[in-house]
């Protein structure tokens, strides 16, 4: 079949599903190449395809599908929201969260109706509804954002729980205004709007807690196979989402997102592998959901906007945003510092547009004619706040001091001679480093040399909350328990990167019946040796050593001074860290800064020979910044 065109002008529709997957992964993508927030780029990609270029037109190409295609993926993602809402993880939170949602966000309706019908121009009946959407802070922008700008743990949990929960807060606050206008506008009785609230609520709460305990039962007693766990999920997901909302529309988001609560918090031994996968589908929906509203974004739709677009956008990032935040917060435990930098932290994802442009269309079907403004203004408050703190997070919490780690990080697991001594070179090198072992003797050594340690299981409970673990972006498993350093590799492989995980030489590797699958188990150093070669090394006549290039001393120079020494890791002048593999090379380009594992050198040694290697150095002065450190 050949690939046509519409008479709209515009791409097939199996040809324009295609490019918004391939817009929404490849804008993602190069967002992490170039370290940039990648909800920015994929706005910039849907509008480009879209009203710039007029190759995708999703009204026109979807057609009716469009509505639920987009409210089917906000459910899904709402559903993995509820999923990270791990109750153990709100323990530093939970008074700020419920302040947030109890007290902050009807102060924040409140200030968003004002600054809607006072700046933005519009009635009292569109203000009050869509400043009830307002609400919502969207998971879609905050978790991205989060994993870019690495926040302290408890700023990150306030953002993300407020984002996740006030989202179909926000939504219902829509739809209670919204029967409210209907009252108004139609004479219906106020009663029967009140009883329809009540009853949408209690029935979307009821049924999301229903199918999550009851999906939590059939995984734990093994009513489904393993390999229909997922499909099971999905069907019983949809289904929700289809039940609540036929009651009170909207009310389906409520339900999606308690019943991943409750299967968030079931303890289920394959809740790890569901979330995964989730959470790959999340990253899909998301794009795919970004492309599509940016490109059905006509030039038309937002010439409707004067002056009074901009300063409301502004109000509401000075204003709107910042007070109901720093009122809620209050005479709370949480710091002035991480008040602030929540109160200003506000971006507005796919809910606030996806609902915001359903109320509109119904609000102008009522004879409420700024009803039509609503959607352009929501858009014009996403890319706006999606910009701004896409570029702004990182070095706003850096200069609060409330940033998980500017350098690169290293996560040893195992404590040893050997990973004290690596521990401190990679201190030489300026990057924060951590040693974890399950026995608190062993970190003595550790301690003594002022090396930070964790005393237990680095995959419990506990070292996720006593350990900041987005400070670090490299893990070495460097244990002396081959299986545990395996078992450390493939658990935290998926959420480090697998190219960011090492261990040491299994002692039996070698062997072919003793040989693992590539699935299993972290990459090979540069020395491929066992811990008790390692620790041999280390002990006996060999030393770490941090070396820096320069213009005048190069990577050939460093080869000719340092022929014995063997390269682990590299960090390059950009300040990224590359752990080297076996058939690593160095790049060293000047400025980078290289450890190495060498014999020990003379000055170090004891007697004559150390007399004299001191000498001579210091008779080569000149050549301070050839030697290593």
């Amino acid at each position: 079949m050949a690939v046509a065109e519409t008479t709209a002008g515009v791409l097939d529709p199996v040809l324009a599903f295609a490019l918004v997957g391939a817009l929404g992964v490849g804008g993602q993508w190069l967002a992490w190449r170039m370290r940039l927030p990648a909800i920015v780029l994929m706005l910039a990609a849907g509008l480009i395809v879209g009203p710039v270029l007029g190759l995708l037109d999703p009204a026109a190409q979807f057609g009716d599908m469009l509505s639920p295609m987009i409210a089917i993926a906000v459910a899904i993602i709402l559903f993995e929201g509820g999923l990270t809402l791990d109750l153990h993880s709100l323990r530093d939170a939970a008074a700020g969260v419920r302040r947030l949602v109890v007290i902050g966000a009807p102060l924040g309706w409140f200030a968003s109706a004002c600054a809607l019908h006072f700046v933005a121009g519009l009635s009292w009946p569109s203000s009050a509804v869509f400043g009830g959407i307002m609400i919502v802070t969207g998971p879609t922008v905050i978790a991205p954002l989060l994993r870019q700008a690495k926040l302290a743990r408890r700023p990150a949990a306030l953002l993300q729980w407020e984002a996740i929960v006030n989202d179909p807060v926000g939504a219902l606050a829509a739809v209670l205004a919204f029967e409210v206008v209907v009252v108004l506008e139609t004479a219906t009785g106020a009663g029967h709007a009140v009883w329809t609230l009540v009853l949408g609520i209690t029935a979307a709460s009821v049924l999301g807690l229903a199918a999550g305990w009851g999906l939590a039962k059939a995984f734990t007693r093994a009513w489904v196979p393993e390999y229909m766990k997922v499909p099971v999920l999905f069907v019983v997901l949809l289904a929700v989402f289809a039940l609540a909302d036929s009651v009170l529309h909207e009310s389906g988001l409520l339900a999606v997102t308690l019943m991943g609560l409750w299967i968030a918090n079931a303890n289920l031994p394959s809740f790890t592998e569901l979330y995964r996968f989730k959470e790959h589908a999340t990253v899909l929906l998301v794009s795919g959901v970004f492309i599509l509203l940016a490109a059905g974004m006509s030039f038309e739709r937002l010439m409707v906007l004067d002056w009074r677009a901009l300063a409301f956008v502004v109000v509401v990032i000075a204003v709107a945003r910042p007070l109901p935040v720093l009122i809620a917060l209050a005479f709370t435990n949480v710091p002035m510092k991480e008040r602030l930098l929540v109160a200003l932290t506000g971006p507005r994802g796919v809910v606030l547009v996806a609902v915001a442009g359903l109320f509109g269309e119904r609000l102008a079907g009522l004879g409420i004619s700024d009803g039509e403004k609503i959607a352009p203004l929501a858009f014009v408050l996403v890319v706006a706040t999606v910009v701004l703190h896409g570029f702004t997070l990182t070095p706003f919490a850096r200069a609060l001091g409330l940033s998980a780690g500017e350098k690169p990080g290293v996560l040893i697991v195992g404590a040893s001679g050997w990973s004290v001594a690596l521990a401190k070179g990679f201190e030489k090198m300026g990057l924060p480093v951590i040693i974890a072992d399950t026995n608190h003797g062993r970190l003595r050594q550790a301690r003594e040399a002022g090396v930070p340690v964790f005393s237990g299981d680095i995959l419990s409970e506990v070292a996720e909350e006593r350990v900041e673990l987005m400070a670090f972006e490299k893990i070495i498993a460097a244990s002396g328990n081959d299986a545990y350093n395996t078992l450390v590799a493939t658990d935290l492989g998926p959420e480090f990167g697998r190219d960011n995980v090492y261990q040491l030489k299994r002692v039996k590797q070698t062997a072919t019946r003793h040989a693992l699958p590539a699935t299993l188990g972290g990459r090979a150093l540069a020395l491929e040796q066992t811990f008790m070669e390692a620790n041999a090394q280390i002990a006996g006549e060999a030393e770490f050593r941090v070396s820096t290039l320069s213009e005048e001393w190069t990577l050939k120079d460093w080869r000719a001074m340092l022929s014995d020494a063997v390269a682990l890791a590299e960090l390059t002048p950009g300040g990224r860290l590359r752990i080297l593999g076996p058939k690593d090379e160095v790049n060293g380009k000047p400025g980078a800064k290289i450890l190495s594992i060498g014999a020990v050198r003379p000055e170090r040694k004891g007697g004559e020979e150390a007399k004299e290697a001191k000498e001579a150095k210091a008779r080569v002065s000149g050549e301070g910044s050839a030697a290593p450190v």
